[in-house]
């Protein structure tokens, strides 16, 4: 094979089905044949051309699985046949000054896979060795693949702030974030809300592991929270930021509001619910390369499981369009071997 098939977005809204020429990977990179690639809400950055020369073309993808099939110079840690997963960030470079001090996701020399570099809608990618997680024996590619950003993402958003076991920790939503939110705070111990709009997502919510439910259409989720204790955690997955507003009037004494949707509205707060009980928000974003190791190793044994919708390939662009509607549940994968 000297040659593999991608698709490549360019402009706005667009992928194009092309045929590359396969490379050895660079000193210091891995290739490996893509198994399943995860379809995230922030392909958008790439397909919606939210980057700084939408002209230039990048394959979306940061939620990968595959085999490696060829190391760079230098690369000593990975072999062929390996089986790996690449996330969001491809890989940092050890030598700026936040990974001098350990700090790797917030490296300044890091490539944003699928979005600043090629990603996993790829029969075929390349990514850095020092951002390649190794995935658990017995974990299906589809499985692992959105574990990669969105399980990661959530439960290092759950880990901002020490929280004892059987603390209240709530959850803001129940979607393609939330879901696995819910079932990561359960699995930690603690005593899990829910937070979503309707009373037909109760039963849901709490087969994922809520303990408690709150309508926030019903109720002002802030002050249900309050009445249940106040929540140690809360992690706002949702896409608004007015959503949000309520939320740090239920944090418990110095409880913390992780924020992980990205919302095109801001998020507003009294100071006084800052002040007055010493509360804290914080964003998270996602983990480093060996943390997302230790999340999959979680999750295999605890049973978290992503709920899944699969595509073949050659519909990349149909699962990046069922994605964006926001009817998946709750997560779309490219899945290369149907």
């Amino acid at each position: 094979m000297s040659a593999y098939r991608a698709f490549e977005a360019t402009g706005v809204h667009q992928l194009r089905l092309v045929e590359r020429e396969l490379v050895d990977p660079e000193p210091g990179h891995v290739r490996l044949r893509v198994e399943a690639c995860g379809v995230c809400h922030s392909d958008v950055l790439a397909v919606e051309g939210l980057r700084p020369d939408p002209s230039r073309p990048v394959v979306p993808g940061h939620e990968i699985v595959g085999v490696i099939d060829a190391v760079g110079a230098g690369v000593t840690a990975w072999r062929p046949g390996d089986r790996v997963g690449v996330g969001f960030l491809n890989g940092h470079c050890w030598q700026c000054e936040p990974c001098r001090r350990g700090d790797f996701v917030n490296c300044l020399d890091q490539e944003q896979t699928g979005t600043t570099i090629d990603g996993g809608y790829a029969e075929v990618t390349y990514a850095r060795a020092s951002g390649l997680v190794r995935i658990p024996d017995g974990m299906p590619a589809v499985e692992a693949a959105p574990l990669l950003c969105a399980g990661l993402t959530t439960l290092t958003a759950l880990q901002q702030a020490p929280t004892r076991a059987g603390a209240l920790v709530a959850v803001q939503g129940i979607g393609g974030l939330g879901h696995l939110a819910l079932q990561y705070a359960r699995s930690l111990g603690h005593r899990v809300a829910a937070i979503a709009r309707g009373q037909e997502k109760e039963t849901l919510a709490r087969q994922l592991g809520a303990h408690e439910y709150i309508d926030s259409t019903l109720t002002d989720p802030g002050t249900a929270l309050a009445d249940l204790g106040g929540a140690s955690v809360i992690v706002a997955t949702a896409s608004s930021g007015t959503s949000m507003n309520p939320l740090v009037h239920g944090l418990a004494p110095a409880g913390t509001l992780v924020v992980v949707g990205a919302a095109p509205d801001p998020l507003t707060v009294a100071t006084a619910d800052l002040i007055f009980g010493t509360r804290r928000i914080v964003g998270s974003l996602t983990g480093s390369s060996i943390q997302n190791e230790d999340n999959l190793t979680f999750s295999l044994a605890h049973g978290i499981r992503p709920t899944t919708e699969t595509m073949p390939f050659a519909q990349a662009m149909d699962a990046y369009e069922r994605m964006l509607s926001g009817q998946a549940r709750f997560r779309v994968v490219l899945n290369m071997d149907a």
